[in-house]
């Protein structure tokens, strides 16, 4: 009764420039995303809100070795969430809890091994190979699907990096991630501006 989301929220994703000038002339649409590792399972990822996190992944991502950002970039995207699996909602969270219990116990039944949530590096403690929910998300997309629910996008938020300050509850990369599964759930596509400080 209360998936669907009443407003449109903003996405911000980190590319490379060449592929975002794409984008934005019509030439190609945004890629999904579908790693076994993927946080949110199969989508298209956007950073909710968060122009600055999105500019600092690109940034990150084209120092990586197998990077395919050269030149570090970010687009905004005007997004309406539709069916959203929200997991900052307490029905979602036990319907995916419950979705883990069956996953599980399908797995047990092939005698297949569970996925683990794994570190990519030694010091990568927020274990971002998240194989596990990635597997567990996807099951509960099938299990919605069953029922004849199909979700248009997932969202979550996530408590990532070191500690704020000492003793702080809060990280200094937190943050709210969108995966939207169905493209027509993006309105627009913008090029985002950087603040004017003479109009504070």
């Amino acid at each position: 009764m209360y998936t669907r989301k009443p407003s449109f929220v903003y996405g911000f994703h980190g590319l490379d420039k060449s592929i975002a000038m794409k984008i934005l002339n019509k030439e190609m649409d945004f890629k999904s995303s579908n790693n076994n590792y993927d946080w949110l399972g199969k989508g298209i990822y956007f950073w909710e809100n968060n122009f600055q996190r999105a500019e600092e992944y690109a940034r990150e991502d084209a120092k990586r070795a197998y990077t395919k950002i050269k030149e570090p970039f970010t687009l905004g995207a005007v997004i309406d969430l539709g069916n959203c699996f929200d997991l900052l909602e307490q029905h979602n969270l036990e319907f995916l809890k419950y979705a883990y219990s069956e996953f599980k116990k399908s797995l047990i039944e092939k005698h297949e091994i569970l996925p683990q949530n794994t570190p990519f590096t030694s010091n990568d403690f927020d274990f971002k190979k998240r194989e596990l929910d990635c597997a567990v998300i996807r099951y509960a997309h099938k299990l919605a699907k069953k029922e004849g629910m199909e979700f248009d996008s997932v969202r979550a938020g996530f408590w990532e990096g070191r500690p704020l300050y000492h003793g702080a509850g809060f990280k200094e990369k937190n943050h709210i991630q969108l995966a939207i599964l169905n493209p027509n759930c993006i309105k627009g596509i913008f090029l985002p501006r950087h603040l004017n400080e003479d109009n504070n």
